[in-house]
């Protein structure tokens, strides 16, 4: 059962560190200085929307599998 979720929390890790690097990948070099454009607010449609999604999913289940996972060890 250990191995299950170890391998799970790895899987699910790698998943999430892609997702929020594909998010970042949108923001162009400005975001990564932190230089702010005038705040402009967009809707998020299509893929981008997708793609928030599934981080919210995948941090969730991360943060799931780390509680089961001390559960089971502590």
């Amino acid at each position: 059962m250990e191995a299950f979720l170890y391998t799970a929390l790895i899987i699910t890790s790698i998943a999430l560190i892609a997702s929020v690097i594909l998010q970042s990948k949108g923001a162009g070099l400005g975001g990564l200085t932190g230089a702010d454009f005038g705040g402009f607010v967009t809707a998020r449609r299509g893929l981008e929307k997708t793609l928030f999604q599934a981080t919210i999913v995948l941090s969730v289940l991360f943060f799931v599998l780390v509680l089961l996972i001390l559960r089971l060890t502590g």
